[in-house]
């Protein structure tokens, strides 16, 4: 049997849903993101030793075969050589995560942020955030300290990504108060998405009052003067004409938050919540996993953003495959614990109770779960993404703000 056949089917499974790559480029994105999950480490280097190892190859071949997947089509060999676009894949792997995503989960939260490497890079992400983790399906690479505008760079990373969601979907798109802006509001409208954007405690607004009129302007901060309280209504933000929009505004302060949050939305007041917020958070576990929590991106020797632009994709291949099949390990532990017998509690009342707190994250399970497998000499697992639990926000005693109109309670979802 030839050593190909062990990574044959992740080989197969890349080539499935990234089929805009030619066979010479799956292959060395396989083989690389394959070694990267079993190794934890994405350097060139041990991914060509290890993948040696396994294929019974030469070193020197597999590290040429890995390295001409980031090289430009001038630094390969062969006249038919081509260099690999970044961007293509972006919507590969977003269609990638919804094939595997829950038939009747039909909500996806998109977090927008950007991360550096050191003095060399600024990578601006758009990660699909899920059970705590952050999967990169776009993103774009800058030479740090170099001055630039980011508009551009993420108007084209949410076109790229757009129509790949079905129109019925409810899609957040969340992003911190660093990167607020009002085109950027219109820009994940555009696509159909809603906003979910939060905003400093700078700035003025003015609520809309029971007649429709506007109130009179009063800064942000005052929508939740002080910790416990919350409001949520319709509101023009900001007096500047360039800079004003129309919205709902979702105020909350709350205990452990040093801080209120202050969220921009066009979803109606009715059907946004507020606590859908912290699942921004989650895409700074993502960039921690992608360096010293996993990857170990931060030791690459790469210069060049074009190239760290393509390595990215192994390491984002890599982290959807991890994540799913920790997920998939998760829900499965989940469901065993609701199925263990207690005594004098019925199946019923046991599955209403809250599962135990995630003592690993679903990325590491993910690893743990390919490890045991592939010493049990199983087939590397496939994983999926089961259906996740949004956060909710727990009822507070709602304050009246003097001179607001009502406090409009948001309605909150499974």
């Amino acid at each position: 049997m030839s050593r190909l056949s062990v990574v044959s089917p992740w080989i197969a499974t890349v080539s499935t849903h990234l089929p805009m790559l030619s066979r010479a480029q799956v292959r060395p994105l396989a083989e690389w993101s394959y070694a990267v999950a079993v190794t934890q480490y994405a350097g060139t280097s041990s991914a060509a030793a290890f993948l040696a190892a396994l294929l019974g190859e030469q070193e020197n071949s597999v590290r040429q075969r890995l390295r001409e997947w980031y090289q430009e089509a001038a630094h390969k060999r062969g006249a038919q050589r081509h260099e690999v676009v970044a961007s293509a894949c972006f919507g590969g792997l977003l269609a990638w995560v919804l094939a595997w995503w829950p038939p009747d989960e039909r909500r996806l939260a998109l977090a927008l942020d950007a991360t550096t490497l050191g003095e060399r890079f600024t990578v601006l992400s758009v990660s699909v955030v899920y059970r705590g983790c952050a999967i990169p399906v776009a993103w774009a690479l800058t030479r740090a300290n170099t001055p630039g505008a980011w508009r551009p760079h993420w108007e084209r990373l949410l076109r790229l990504l757009g129509q790949r969601i079905p129109a019925d979907w409810l899609v957040l798109v969340l992003a911190d108060r660093g990167l607020y802006a009002r085109w950027l509001f219109a820009a994940i409208q555009q696509q159909h998405w809603h906003p979910f954007l939060r905003v400093t405690t700078s700035g003025l607004c003015q609520p809309v009052t029971a007649t429709g009129d506007l109130a009179s302007a009063r800064r942000l901060a005052d929508l939740a003067p002080t910790l416990g309280t919350q409001w949520c209504g319709d509101a023009a933000c900001f007096t500047t004409p360039a800079r004003q929009v129309r919205c709902t505004v979702l105020a909350c302060w709350e205990a452990p938050h040093a801080d209120r949050w202050l969220i921009l939305t066009d979803l109606a007041p009715a059907q946004a919540e507020v606590a859908w917020y912290g699942l921004r958070a989650w895409i700074e576990q993502g960039f921690k996993d992608l360096k010293r929590g996993g990857w170990g991106w931060q030791h690459t020797k790469m210069t060049d953003p074009a190239r760290a632009e393509r390595y990215w994709v192994v390491l984002a291949v890599a982290t959807l495959w991890m994540v799913s099949v920790g997920a998939d390990a998760e829900a499965a532990e989940d469901a065993a614990h609701v199925a263990t017998p207690v005594s004098g509690v019925s199946p019923d009342v046991r599955a209403q109770e809250p599962t135990p707190p995630r003592r690993l994250s679903v990325f590491r399970r993910g690893r743990l779960a390919l490890l045991a497998d592939l010493l049990l000499g199983h087939r590397p697992p496939l994983g999926f993404f089961p259906r996740s639990v949004w956060p909710r926000k727990q009822a507070v005693a709602a304050q009246a703000v003097s001179g607001l109109p009502p406090l409009s309670r948001p309605k909150t979802y499974p």
